[in-house]
C-alpha cells in the first residue's frame, strides 16, 4: 500500500488514548535531562571541571562520611570537581551522538535506497564496498582512522562516519529492495513518475521509520566509540571533561575512590541504554509488520 509522508504523520502516529511504552518514556526523560544538561553546563556546573584542588583530592560524594557539601559527587585525584565535569562531558557525548548519527545516516541511507531500488551495477559496486569495509575490525579501524587524522572532535566524528555508514547501507538496502517490489511502485511508473521521484517521493517514506530507529541506535554507538577513543587518550585534549577520560582515570584509584569511575560510568550506560531502548521502541511502533 502507498504511503506518502503524510500518511506516515497521521497513519502511523501514536493512537489517541494510548499509553506510551515505559521503556519509551523513561528513555526520552533520561536523554532529555542527558540533552538538558549538555546545553547548560557552563552555567548550573558548581565548578570549573578544569580547576584542580590538590588538597581536596579523592573527596568522596557529599552524602558520605569525610565528604563536602560543594563536592555533590566527590572529586577526583587532582580534586577536580566529578559532578561538573560528567555535566561538561555530556557536551561532548551528545556533539558526537548527533553530529555522527544524523551524518553517518545520510550517507549509508542514501547509498542503501540507491542499491536497494536502482540494483544493477549499482547495487553490486556499493555490496561489494560495505563487505570489503565490514571486513576491517570498527574498533581497531577507529583507532587507526584517529591515529592518522590526529586527535579532536572533527577526526572522531569523522571516524564514526566512515566506520558505521555500513550499518544503516544494509538494513536500508534490503528494505528498499522490498519496497521496489510493491504495487505502489509500479503504479508510480506507470503514472510517468521518473525512477529519482519513484524512489523519494514513494519509497523514501516507507524506509523513513526503519532510519529513524537506526538512527537511535547509532546515537548510542557513536557515544561508545567517542568513550573508547577517550580511553586510549585518542580523543580531544586529555584535560578535557569525557566520560571515557573520567574511567580511565578512575580506573587507576578505584579502591582508593570508586566513586570518580562510577558515576561516569553509570553516565555512560544509562545514555547508551537509553539510545537503545529509544530505537528499539521506535521500531515497535513504526513497523508495520511488527505492529
Amino acid at each position: 500500500m502507498r504511503c506518502s509522508i503524510r500518511d506516515f504523520a497521521v497513519d502511523r502516529g501514536i493512537p489517541r488514548g494510548r499509553r506510551l511504552p515505559p521503556r519509551l518514556w523513561l528513555s526520552g526523560f533520561w536523554l532529555g535531562l542527558v540533552f538538558l544538561a549538555a546545553i547548560l553546563a557552563p552555567w548550573v556546573s558548581p565548578h570549573d571541571p578544569l580547576a584542580q584542588d590538590l588538597f581536596a583530592g579523592r573527596l568522596p560524594p557529599a552524602w558520605i562520611e569525610g565528604g563536602e557539601d560543594i563536592y555533590w559527587l566527590g572529586t577526583d585525584n587532582l580534586g577536580r570537581d566529578v559532578f561538573s565535569r560528567i555535566l561538561h562531558g555530556s557536551r561532548i557525548a551528545m556533539a558526537v551522538a548527533f553530529i555522527a548519527g544524523i551524518c553517518t545516516c545520510l550517507v549509508g541511507t542514501a547509498l542503501g535506497m540507491a542499491a536497494g531500488f536502482f540494483g544493477g551495477w549499482t547495487d553490486r559496486v556499493i555490496s561489494r564496498l560495505v563487505e570489503i569495509w565490514m571486513a576491517f575490525p570498527p574498533v581497531l579501524f577507529s583507532i587507526l582512522l584517529v591515529a592518522v587524522l590526529g586527535t579532536g572532535l572533527f577526526s572522531i566524528i569523522v571516524a564514526i562516519i566512515v566506520i558505521d555508514w555500513t550499518r544503516f547501507c544494509r538494513v536500508v538496502r534490503a528494505e528498499a529492495l522490498n519496497q521496489s517490489r510493491m504495487d505502489y511502485v509500479e503504479s508510480a511508473r506507470v503514472a510517468g513518475y521518473s525512477r529519482s521521484r519513484t524512489l523519494l517521493a514513494e519509497v523514501f517514506p516507507n524506509i523513513l521509520p526503519t532510519a529513524v530507529a537506526l538512527l537511535s541506535l547509532e546515537m548510542g554507538i557513536a557515544i561508545i566509540v567517542e568513550a573508547i577513543l577517550s580511553f586510549v587518550n585518542l580523543s580531544i585534549s586529555t584535560d578535557a571533561p569525557t566520560w571515557g577520560g573520567m574511567i580511565a582515570e578512575g580506573r587507576i584509584s578505584i579502591h582508593q575512590a570508586w566513586w570518580v569511575l562510577a558515576f561516569p560510568l553509570a553516565s555512560l550506560f544509562l545514555t547508551v541504554l537509553s539510545f537503545s531502548q529509544l530505537g528499539e521502541g521506535l521500531k515497535d511502533r513504526f513497523d508495520p509488520v511488527l505492529r
